[in-house]
């Protein structure tokens, strides 16, 4: 259930403080007892609306509050816009991976990106491992190369305990148009044209032998 945004401010009578801090455009701003404050408001026509009920004394706002509440909305959402959850796909590599996993490591890399994820790859030393952990950095630098196209580092190798990360975020590409190759397709009403005959020699008929009888 979507919550009413005009539960959330008291207004006008509504308000229980007996004396509030006033402000506004156009407005003497000041501490006055809550009456005065809203015969202030009523004089311009507005609304005296309580807009932060915990200061000492509450703030209240000399405003239109229709314009004041589709402001607030608006607010809202472009803040809830911005805290869009990211979503974070680990993929792991080992120090010596080979070509086959790392291509199929690579494809799915590139699918979480266009989708809009982000990644966050990394290179687990296990034991003795460790001992490559250089080889494990150009492994993950070559990953974010062959990436280059689908999202941008944001942070360089780093090693953390038996991990060495690097995360990669997605960017905007520009789609290259497909060039679909040219048919040959008849114009409506357009005459057709009969497709060109293909000689063939023609077959001789097999010439009969002539076959002599033998008188005995």
């Amino acid at each position: 259930m979507k919550e009413d945004l005009k539960v959330q401010f008291r207004i006008n009578e509504g308000i229980r403080a007996k004396e509030v801090r006033v402000v506004g455009e156009n407005i003497e701003q000041g501490v006055y007892p809550v009456r005065e404050a809203i015969r202030m408001a009523e004089e311009h026509g507005l609304d005296l609306v309580e807009i932060s009920p915990t200061a000492v004394p509450p703030v209240c706002r000399i405003v239109d509050y229709q314009k004041f509440l589709y402001q607030y909305k608006k607010r809202q959402k472009e803040q809830k816009a911005k805290s869009v959850k990211v979503v974070v796909k680990e993929i792991r590599f080992g120090p010596q991976t080979d070509d086959h996993d790392y291509n199929f490591k690579l494809k799915h890399a590139k699918g979480f990106l266009d989708e809009g994820a982000k990644i966050k790859a990394f290179v687990f030393f296990k034991g003795r491992s460790i001992l490559f952990k250089e080889q494990g950095e150009v492994l993950l630098l070559r990953f974010a190369n062959d990436l280059e196209e689908y999202g941008k580092v944001d942070q360089m190798p780093v090693l953390e305990g038996k991990r060495m990360i690097i995360f990669i975020s997605p960017k905007k590409r520009t789609g290259v148009p497909v060039i679909k190759p040219k048919t040959d397709v008849a114009k409506p009403g357009a005459p057709k044209t009969a497709a060109p005959k293909v000689q063939t020699p023609k077959e001789e008929a097999p010439k009969q032998e002539e076959i002599k009888e033998t008188e005995n």
